[in-house]
């Protein structure tokens, strides 16, 4: 049976925050090109154990804002990743503390459901 545990609320919301900044991260670097710096396109060759072969575009690289929004949500993810692994929290709990870890990981769907 999974144990329950009792959050602080500032916590369940920096972990909440970490899911939503890590998920924009994600969905913007699909979007981006496949090179930071303008690069000409390529091909991989035939390989011997598969007949798959690579190709890129050419890449115009990152506009300035692309760059800045990056560098935006990285440094979110650092800054919510050390709020969540260094909440006072953590010091309260006796056992299992990488359990708790787990737990709150998993709390971000119940908490979809009242952040609307």
């Amino acid at each position: 049976m999974a144990e329950t545990y009792d959050f602080p609320d500032g916590l369940r919301a920096a972990q909440l925050d970490l899911h939503r900044t890590r998920a924009e991260y994600a969905a913007l670097c699909r979007a981006l090109p496949w090179s930071a710096t303008p690069e000409p396109g390529w091909a991989s060759e035939k390989h011997v154990l598969g007949d798959r072969v690579v190709s890129f575009p050419d890449s115009a690289g990152y506009t300035a804002e692309q760059v800045a929004e990056v560098e935006r949500l990285r440094r979110r993810l650092l800054d919510l990743s050390v709020t969540v692994s260094t909440h006072p929290y953590w010091a309260t709990l006796t056992a299992d503390v990488v359990d708790a870890r787990m737990a709150l990981k998993r709390t971000h769907g119940q908490d979809e459901g009242k952040a609307a």
